[in-house]
């Protein structure tokens, strides 16, 4: 369909899209503390940069509650970005080295590795 639409062609390596991301996840999973990190982060720069838009702080306030559950929703969707460009790097590095039938086999392993290490991470801190 889109290939109809564009002059020219372009090949989508499947094998490489799932490999690097089931080592997204994992990263996502394992490193939960820096994914929450990432989201606060994101949160106050759109917080703040969307303050710069306003020129009246009545209007500001107006809107406020509703504005900044938006950002927290679109802080939350862009903290998957990093973990996403390391997930790639790792599964072409994984790739390069071992071999293409490699990523997607350690992927899993590590998405399941990570997801039991999660898992206790939780158990522990309710726990205490």
């Amino acid at each position: 369909m889109l290939t109809e639409i564009l002059p020219f062609t372009f090949e989508l390596d499947t094998i490489a899209i799932a490999g690097a991301s089931l080592w997204s996840l994992a990263l996502y999973l394992g490193f939960s503390r820096v994914n929450e990190w990432v989201i606060e982060q994101l949160n106050r720069w759109f917080n703040f940069a969307e303050r710069s838009l306003y020129t009246s702080q009545t209007e500001f306030e107006k809107t406020r509650k509703a504005r900044e559950s938006q950002n927290a929703f679109y802080a939350s969707l862009f903290s998957i970005v990093p973990f996403l460009v390391v997930g790639a790097l790792l599964n072409w590095g994984v790739e390069l080295s071992l071999g293409p039938s490699w990523g997607i086999s350690l992927g899993i392993l590590a998405c399941i590795s990570c997801a039991i290490f999660e898992l206790g991470r939780r158990n522990g801190e309710s726990s205490d």
